[in-house]
C-alpha cells in the first residue's frame, strides 16, 4: 500500500483530501504546515508527498527545496496560480507534476498514480483509480482539466520504465556513452567516475535519452514517453534538458553529450 504525505493548512480541504486518498487505497499521513511536513519526510519515508504551495510557515517553493536537499521522494504540489513561468520554476526546484487548484479528487488520483507508476510501485486496488472526471471533493471544486493545457489525461494501465519498447533492449541494462554511464535499474549516473545529483525527471530523461543514444528524439516523443503528459508545452523538455547540460558541465552552445537538431528533436552522443 503506497504511503502519501499531505501537506496542507486548510481543515477541510486537507481532510477532503486525506478522504479521497484513503478511499482509493492509500495509507496518509499529513501536516498542516511546512515544517511538519519536513518533521515528517524525516522521521518516517513516504511514497509521495503533495505539497501546497500557500503554507503559513515556509514558501511552498522553499519547503519543496528543502524536501529535495533531503529526500527523492516524488513530490506532487498544488498551486493556485497557472502561471507557466512559475510552474516551470516549480518544475525546475524538483516538483514531479503539479495541480492547479481547483482540481477535481479524479485528476488528484490520476496525476498521483502516474508518478508512482515511474517510480516503480504497485498501485492499490481502489474505486476508479486514475479515471479523469471523478466529483470533486470539498475545498477543491470538479473541473474537467487544469487550464493552460496541463488537464486530466487517460492514464495508461501498464509500469513505464525510460526507453521500455523494442529499439530499447533491455530498459534496465547500464549504458554507458563516453565517460557517461547511465544505470536505469540502480537509477544512478556517473560522469568520469563522479555521481550525478540528478532529480528524478532529470534522472528518467537522461535514461531515456541514453537507452536511445546516437539516435534523434523529438520534444513531442519525450513528452509522451517519460512525461506520458504529450499535450505540455515543449518548454517543459527545454528546462529539463537546460538543468541537465549544466550538470554535465556543458551550455547549449557548446554541447559535448547533448546535441540539439534545430526542427528535429536532441541526441544524446559521446563527445568527439
Amino acid at each position: 500500500m503506497p504511503s502519501v504525505l499531505v501537506v496542507e493548512d486548510d481543515p477541510s480541504i486537507r481532510q477532503s483530501l486525506i478522504e479521497v486518498l484513503t478511499e482509493h487505497g492509500f495509507a496518509v499521513r499529513s501536516a498542516a504546515d511546512g515544517f511538519g511536513g519536513l518533521r515528517e519526510v524525516t522521521q518516517t519515508p513516504v511514497d509521495a508527498v503533495v505539497l501546497d504551495l500557500g503554507l503559513p510557515d515556509l514558501d511552498g517553493g522553499d519547503a519543496l527545496r528543502m524536501i529535495r536537499g533531503i529526500s527523492s521522494v516524488p513530490v506532487l504540489v498544488a498551486t493556485a496560480r497557472d502561471d507557466e513561468t512559475e510552474i516551470i520554476k516549480l518544475l525546475n526546484a524538483g516538483a514531479d507534476d503539479y495541480l492547479v487548484k481547483p482540481f477535481s479528487g479524479g485528476q488528484l488520483i490520476a496525476r498521483l498514480s502516474a508518478v508512482l507508476r515511474r517510480t516503480g510501485h504497485v498501485l492499490p486496488a481502489g474505486p476508479a483509480v486514475g479515471v479523469p472526471g471523478m466529483a470533486g471533493f470539498p475545498g477543491t471544486p470538479g473541473v474537467p482539466g487544469a487550464r493552460g493545457g496541463a488537464g486530466v489525461r487517460g492514464v495508461p494501465a501498464a509500469p513505464h520504465l525510460p526507453g521500455a519498447g523494442p529499439a530499447a533492449g533491455d530498459p534496465l541494462r547500464p549504458v554507458t556513452v563516453g565517460e557517461l554511464t547511465v544505470d536505469p535499474g540502480a537509477r544512478t549516473a556517473f560522469l568520469a567516475g563522479q555521481e550525478l545529483r540528478l532529480t528524478r525527471r532529470e534522472f528518467d530523461l537522461l535514461a531515456f535519452l541514453a537507452l536511445h543514444h546516437g539516435q534523434v528524439v523529438s520534444k513531442r516523443r519525450l513528452l509522451t514517453e517519460v512525461w506520458r503528459e504529450p499535450y505540455v508545452d515543449d518548454q517543459t523538455v527545454d528546462v529539463h534538458l537546460s538543468s541537465l547540460r549544466r550538470k554535465l558541465g556543458e551550455r547549449a552552445a557548446a554541447p559535448r553529450y547533448l546535441l540539439t537538431v534545430r526542427g528535429v528533436g536532441i541526441k544524446l552522443v559521446a563527445p568527439r
